[in-house]
């Protein structure tokens, strides 16, 4: 059984926990034919995403070749990614002959996005959300591709509805969440031409030490902040094990796209959450507003049916949480805007 700590103390602890292998995991490595890419590895996901891939492939001594493609990777980044065996490749995903130039490679994950600032420069928006999604469907046609979306594409639904099924039609709200379902649109145009094997994974949140929502409710308490509770109920996943899923939904790649939602178990409410902060504090938190009848939620049951559940419970992510933000941890210091109702990022 696996075990965690009762606390994250440093960097190195976290990122081991983050891409640490399950034996499900592993066990699905030794069946995969062929090298591995990641496309937009240096962003919030993509760092520990490939390195628990590169963990799972050595867990079974079967050799893959593992690449990285970015625009920039830091120097940090760089070293770590060197040192692990991973090969990267800078350059501009936008640019039609670079992506070109990319080797042919049998698995793809595609996790290149924009959502921060969308709305001040849509073009942008629209160009890495949708028209990148279509030049990689081109070029990585014989490719099995697992492609990240978002549950935005989702409308908010009532609480008691237990969140949005993959069968739901999709409600796009604001131009971020409609350049994401036109990534999804580009995959499946790709996938229905070519006969490419895709899966898109709506993620509807992860979380870890560095940002997510209980990050940024946990600040608003710790600083006696007053939390918003118009969008008063929210999924999340620890981010270890939507790697986990997301590396594992490989296998159910088809033509037609399949859909899968992956998120927590849970729908959490922003009161009880904060409350649990408050007394981990030891504040008292402030709330404005009330609660509002719906909330963007996504039901996650057919992944667990795959995959199982996840491993760390939210309630020792909160205790987490509150001992990193305790002890100064690092912050990447961007906000979720999970309390936005309009789709205006």
């Amino acid at each position: 059984m696996t075990e965690f700590p009762d606390k994250i103390n440093n960097e190195d602890q976290l990122e081991e926990l983050l891409s640490r292998p399950g034996v499900e995991l592993t066990k699905m490595f030794s069946r995969v034919e062929g090298d591995i890419m990641f496309l937009g590895i240096s962003g919030k996901i993509g760092p520990s995403l490939a390195k628990m891939a590169k963990r799972a492939c050595e867990d079974t001594e079967i050799k893959k070749h593992i690449l990285g493609v970015a625009l920039q990777i830091d120097p940090e980044q760089q070293k770590c990614f060197s040192e692990m065996g991973i090969e990267t490749i800078q350059g501009d995903l936008l640019d039609k002959d670079f992506i070109e130039s990319l080797p042919a490679c049998r698995n793809i994950f595609f996790l290149a996005g924009m959502k921060f600032g969308s709305v001040d420069n849509l073009p942008l928006t629209w160009a890495v959300n949708s028209y990148l999604p279509a030049l990689a469907a081109e070029h990585f046609r014989d490719s099995k591709i697992v492609a990240f979306s978002t549950g935005c594409v989702y409308p908010l639904v009532p609480i008691s509805s237990g969140g949005s099924v993959e069968t739901d039609l999709p409600v796009a709200t604001g131009e971020y969440a409609q350049s994401c379902l036109g990534r999804e649109r580009m995959f499946e145009y790709g996938s229905n031409k070519y006969k490419t094997e895709v899966i898109l994974i709506r993620l509807n949140y992860s979380v870890e030490m560095h940002y997510g929502v209980l990050i940024d409710i946990a600040i608003k308490v710790k600083n006696d902040q007053p939390v918003d509770l118009t969008t008063g109920y929210f999924n999340v996943i620890w981010q270890g094990d939507m790697n986990d899923f997301v590396l594992r939904s490989l296998e159910y790649a088809q033509s037609p796209s399949k859909i899968l939602n992956i998120t927590g178990p849970e729908i959490l409410s922003v009161r009880e959450v904060a409350l649990e902060f408050g007394r981990l504090f030891g504040v008292k938190p402030r709330f404005i507003n009330a609660e509002a009848e719906t909330a963007l939620l996504s039901n996650s049951e057919e992944a667990f049916k795959l995959f199982g559940r996840p491993k760390v419970l939210v309630s020792r992510i909160i205790q987490w949480t509150a001992e990193w933000l305790n002890d100064g941890g690092k912050l990447l210091g961007k906000p979720t805007h999970f309390e936005v109702r309009n789709g205006t990022f």
